[in-house]
């Protein structure tokens, strides 16, 4: 599990075609990681992915087809910035919401315009996804966790403060690019009990 808390910013420094589906190698930014071991889980722009090697320069993570295909590790250039974030320790603060790592859906990047010394960005978002979104709740993009300022057929709207844009790879994210969707497991989990309740009618 995550907060959605980004730690750092990385980058993809090199894509290995293995058999069919990947392995993929991170560079670690300035994400913490002395005490990295074999096995853990890092989300890596919402996606989470289990470290298979590392050393100081980077990590390793093997990549199925399934992955690569529903989110947007299959079409990022070698170079492109991407969320890192450790797995969620019991002692840890639980500043955002929970996050699973595990993405719903791709949206896209419709449009960022400045809001104050804050921004403004709409994204666009399939109707599956769109049905658990509400405003003034949660949702992680890119593995973000961000609050939901408005949200309508087609898209929804967040707010980024100026820390959020600066410690992120919104930094480098431009109008139009894929981004990666969770939506918030109690929502989810909202709807299978209503459904469950009127199945007992």
């Amino acid at each position: 599990m995550f907060t959605g808390l980004i730690q750092a910013v990385g980058r993809l420094a090199a894509r290995d075609i293995r058999g069919g589906d990947q392995r993929l190698r991170f560079a670690w930014g300035a994400l913490p990681h002395h005490d990295i071991a074999l096995g853990e889980s890092i989300a890596v722009s919402g996606c989470c992915l289990t470290v298979v090697a590392w050393d100081d320069e980077g990590w390793d993570a093997d990549v199925s087809n399934e992955t690569l295909a529903l989110t947007t590790l299959g079409r990022l250039p070698v170079g492109a910035a991407v969320n890192f974030e450790r797995s969620l320790l019991p002692t840890d603060r639980l500043g955002g919401h929970l996050v699973s790592g595990h993405v719903d859906a791709l949206g896209a990047v419709e449009k960022v315009w400045d809001d104050g010394r804050s921004q403004r960005w709409r994204f666009t978002a399939p109707a599956s996804v769109l049905r658990y979104v509400a405003p003034k709740g949660s949702i992680a993009v890119d593995g973000t966790s961000l609050t939901v300022n408005a949200v309508d057929a087609a898209g929804f709207e967040v707010n980024l403060v100026p820390h959020t844009v600066a410690h992120t790879a919104f930094g480098e994210t431009a109008v139009g690019a894929a981004v990666n969707l969770e939506v918030d497991t109690v929502a989810r989990y909202v709807e299978r009990l209503l459904a469950a309740r009127e199945e007992s009618k």
